[in-house]
């Protein structure tokens, strides 16, 4: 019976491991492939991020758009963008911004080597020093995708791995009032806590992850996710969200 029943068995392991590698790969809160942040400390923080930026399309925009409600944000910068576009990236931190590593050429890290994962770092990590002076401590692997090496790699270069509680998929060309709709969950807590009749003592706050840019190219259009929110920031301010930059939004140290 063993010959039988034995292929079966190497077949449900397989199984079973392929599914754990997706599930620490690419689910947002998993930690199988090592510590990250995905949610803030409190539900007053919200952690607005921005991927694959720096964008000469959108992002003066959105800075214009962020200083009229006070607002500030963690932006994950592409190496090869933010070389391209170094003005902006010190606009961006003259502003009260945080600058984040997104790796140089935005590759899904899944699939890369150890060698790869850590040139792809140390390149955006090295041009972002470059033009602010400072390197970042802060990183978010493309697409969300990480292997056993990615997080790694992050904290060898003093860096903490930021994931999300929310991304409502802005890169999708849908309509504003879609977009809108998506990123309703952002507050819940608070909304909570207003309608309960014994308010909670404690709970976390979200990590928004939104993009300014396209990883493809740039001057990618954002448009929708700059009206989005023009819609949402003040009635989340209304509702007591403080919008914060991913160290303020976290006690955890970077590595």
């Amino acid at each position: 019976m063993t010959p039988i029943l034995w292929p079966f068995g190497v077949s449900a392991a397989m199984a079973a491991l392929a599914g754990a590698a997706v599930y620490g790969g690419a689910y947002p809160r998993s930690q199988l492939f090592g510590r990250t942040i995905c949610r803030s400390e409190t539900p007053e923080k919200l952690a607005i991020t921005f991927d694959d930026g720096p964008n000469p399309a959108i992002t003066p925009k959105l800075l214009d758009l962020l200083d009229a409600h006070q607002a500030r944000a963690t932006f994950f910068l592409i190496g090869r963008f933010a070389r391209q576009c170094p003005g902006l990236v010190r606009e961006t931190v003259a502003r009260g911004h945080l600058i984040a590593n997104h790796t140089f050429t935005h590759p899904n890290l899944f699939w890369c080597s150890p060698a790869r994962i850590s040139s792809e770092l140390k390149q955006c990590q090295e041009a972002i020093a470059e033009i602010t002076g400072v390197p970042p401590k802060w990183f978010r692997p493309p697409y969300g995708f990480r292997n056993p090496w990615v997080v790694s790699a992050a904290r060898g270069l003093g860096m903490g791995t930021v994931m999300w509680t929310l991304i409502p998929g802005d890169w999708r060309a849908k309509p504003v009032d879609w977009l809108i709709r998506r990123m309703q969950p952002i507050g819940h807590p608070l909304r909570r806590r207003q309608s309960a009749a014994s308010p909670p003592r404690s709970g976390h706050g979200d990590i928004l992850c939104l993009h300014d840019g396209s990883h493809r190219a740039l001057n990618g259009d954002r448009t929708h996710t700059l009206a989005a929110l023009e819609y949402w920031l003040p009635r989340w301010r209304d509702l007591g969200l403080q919008f914060v930059t991913i160290e303020k939004a976290v006690r955890a140290p970077a590595a």
